[in-house]
């Protein structure tokens, strides 16, 4: 049921996006892309310029969390996460779709590993989200924002693919808390029910993975060799 779930809602997703969304301007939409890349943000709604960098934040996010799961898949993690910096939720589902539990952490952390799995790394991430955050909400034009929202495929796509990465976000939370030994239904709700800042937070303050016995003896025993 959680496979057929996942795999619905991205269908759904595409669905939508491509059937019932505002229609596009490609020429307009390539401009604005263009402009929020490189950086020439004059006459952008900050609203705007926020949503398109925090949906760069919620990859590292679940960088945080999916690259340390997928270690004990069948499925790598890394070719959706990666693809998720540039369509989001669009390359994360079918990830989830495909993903078993994984409540428990295996092996060993290599460099890149300890990277993710660190509070520098989550401070990075919580940092970015609140000065996004605070950026968009004081400086942002909410009625012109809604109106793209309303005309622009482009917006209209990003919102959603905005709000779904907040829904999806406790759907790997649970697992990832239990790696770590955190059995609190009140950390797991107050992460949950904060969109994007809940999260960003939780990866700074979680304590980091255990590495398991049996990993520490394998390595102590090869290096002895």
């Amino acid at each position: 049921m959680r496979k057929l779930g996942f795999g619905l809602i991205w269908i759904g997703l595409i669905i939508y996006a491509f059937g019932f969304a505002p229609p596009d301007n490609p020429t307009a939409t390539f401009n604005l892309i263009k402009n929020l890349v490189t950086g020439e943000w004059e006459g952008i709604n900050p609203l705007i310029i926020a949503l398109f960098n925090i949906m760069g934040v919620w990859p590292l996010i679940y960088s945080g969390v999916l690259f340390l799961d997928g270690k004990g898949q069948k499925v790598p993690a890394w070719p959706f996460v990666t693809l998720s910096f540039g369509v989001g939720a669009f390359a994360l589902l079918p990830y989830l779709a495909l993903r078993q539990p994984n409540p428990n952490f295996s092996g060993e952390k290599n460099w890149f590993l300890k990277a993710v799995d660190s509070r520098i790394f989550g401070a990075i991430a919580a940092l970015s989200a609140l000065i996004l955050v605070g950026y968009g909400i004081t400086q942002g034009n909410w009625t012109d924002y809604f109106y793209q929202w309303q005309t622009s495929r482009f917006i209209h796509v990003m919102t959603l693919d905005f709000c779904l990465l907040c829904l999806l976000f406790p759907t790997i939370l649970g697992d990832d808390m239990a790696r770590r030994g955190l059995n609190s239904p009140g950390i797991f709700w107050l992460v949950a029910l904060i969109p994007l800042l809940g999260p960003a937070f939780y990866l700074a303050l979680r304590p980091p993975v255990q590495v398991s016995e049996e990993a520490i003896q394998m390595k102590t025993a090869v290096t002895q060799e």
